[in-house]
């Protein structure tokens, strides 16, 4: 019988692919690795990377050392990365035959290493496979096209589309407006699709430049790798015509921020039946519980959406994004949306995701926060009729500070979630807020420099 690794072996050598990109995805959703020859690659099938990669910040910092030699050995050992066959993607845009292999993580006796985000989003998915469930998710990405600019002190501007001109105000839905880019979404298309990336449909959102993806429904991992392919390939597409992506939760002010929204429902998998609708067609208990869950631990674990200071700035009031964990039918103003639908499609969309959450982590954490509920039968609050950006029973923390700190003293996440997990998530995030704090802005030189 022919073995994943021979199957893997056997994809690269039909396709003539001359170099391998092996990678793992760090914390914040960077991604880390080696870039091998293929020949180097088959024989060795995987490779070996400090562990210290794991707890890298955004800028290439590591976290305090006290944490450091905590969570990690102090000889800085190497951890072992072994190859996925089904995270397996061409690098279309490069010119050598080049392929992406997604890694897996373990210490030397073979455990998974538990600061990895594929291994936190793999940990969850045991939890639903030993009830017999399995969830399925659709991912929303939204992000900003915006001119290149070599300058971080200076405000993103919209890009020139094909007319000659820049977009001048907000073109919701508008295809004249996406036709703009057509050059620019007909390569990445191209690239996609010789990827093997599940896109659906191209959308022009709200904001100036704006745009969403929209990918079909599928099995978690598989999309979670999905996004952190589609995110280089966005980028590497931008950058071809002369613009640039960015996935970041605000990058403009006076602009909406782009989310990633993410739907979820449960399937059984002995009867393959949605698990969210009774036989009648009516919402089961499951499905409540499902939400209460949500409800209950997206504010604990809200770093896991809304991982960097700018995170936040998608929160505040009048920015379109949902301010709060309500939910409701068809209701676009709450954080959980429920779309109107048919019983075997019932789902519930989280809307509360940044774009620049870590894909394997925002659904890892939307995943288990739902997961907690059923199993533990947390009932939601009542549904919200009519706009939910006022309603101030269910609000998020108001900062990165304030969600570190109840991300780190929930208890009851540690049944869940390896504590060294949390513990090296949060350090990571402290590590990054306390760099961000060093930085003066641009705000402080315009108000404070000669008013103070």
């Amino acid at each position: 019988m022919t073995s994943k690794l021979d199957q893997l072996t056997g994809w690269l050598k039909e396709r003539k692919i001359t170099e391998v990109e092996c990678l793992i995805s760090d914390l914040t959703g960077i991604a880390r690795g080696k870039i091998s020859p293929t020949n180097k690659f088959l024989d060795e099938k995987g490779m070996r990377l400090p562990e210290s990669v794991l707890l890298q910040t955004v800028t290439g910092d590591y976290v305090e050392d006290d944490i450091y030699y905590e969570l990690l050995d102090p000889a800085d050992i190497d951890m072992f990365c072994r190859p996925d066959p089904a995270a397996v993607f061409l690098v279309p845009w490069a010119i050598e035959p080049t392929a992406l292999v997604i890694h897996d993580t373990y210490d030397k006796m073979g455990i998974p290493i538990a600061l990895s985000p594929r291994n936190i989003l793999k940990t969850v998915l045991k939890l639903y496979a030993d009830r017999g469930w399995q969830p399925i998710v659709a991912p929303e990405m939204e992000f900003y096209l915006t001119k290149r600019c070599e300058d971080p002190d200076l405000p993103f501007q919209p890009p020139v589309g094909r007319s000659g001109r820049q977009e001048t105000g907000r073109q919701s839905f508008s295809i004249d407006a996406a036709n703009e880019f057509d050059p620019l979404f007909e390569d990445m298309y191209d690239w996609c699709e010789a990827q093997g990336l599940d896109l659906d449909t191209l959308i022009h959102e709200e904001g100036t430049a704006q745009m969403e993806i929209n990918f079909r429904h599928g099995e978690a991992l598989h999309l979670a790798d999905q996004i952190l392919v589609f995110k280089r390939t966005m980028r590497e597409a931008a950058l071809k015509h002369n613009v640039a992506a960015t996935f970041m939760a605000k990058p403009m002010t006076g602009e909406p921020g782009s989310a990633m929204h993410l739907h979820q429902s449960v399937v059984d998998l002995e009867t393959g039946r949605n698990v969210f609708s009774n036989a009648e067609g009516s919402m089961s208990e499951l499905f409540l519980h499902h939400v209460g869950g949500l409800q209950k631990f997206i504010p604990e674990l809200l770093p896991m959406f809304a991982p960097n200071v700018n995170s936040f700035r998608r929160f505040l009031p009048d920015t379109s994004a949902p301010v709060n964990v309500e939910w409701g039918e068809e209701n676009r103003t709450v954080g959980l949306r429920v779309p109107d639908s048919d019983p075997h499609n019932r789902r519930v969309e989280n809307r509360l995701a940044g774009a620049d959450a870590n894909p394997y982590l925002a659904i890892a954490a939307s995943l288990l926060c739902g997961y907690i509920g059923m199993v533990e039968q947390i009932p939601p609050s009542q549904p919200v009729k009519g706009r939910g950006y006022e309603r101030r029973n269910l609000r998020l923390p108001l900062n990165l500070e304030a969600a570190l700190e109840r991300m780190e003293s929930c208890t009851a996440l540690e049944r869940y979630l390896s504590p060294k997990f949390i513990r090296g998530y949060v350090a990571v995030k402290r590590a990054e807020h306390e760099n961000f704090k060093r930085v003066i802005s641009s705000w402080e030189r315009e108000f404070l420099m000669l008013s103070v």
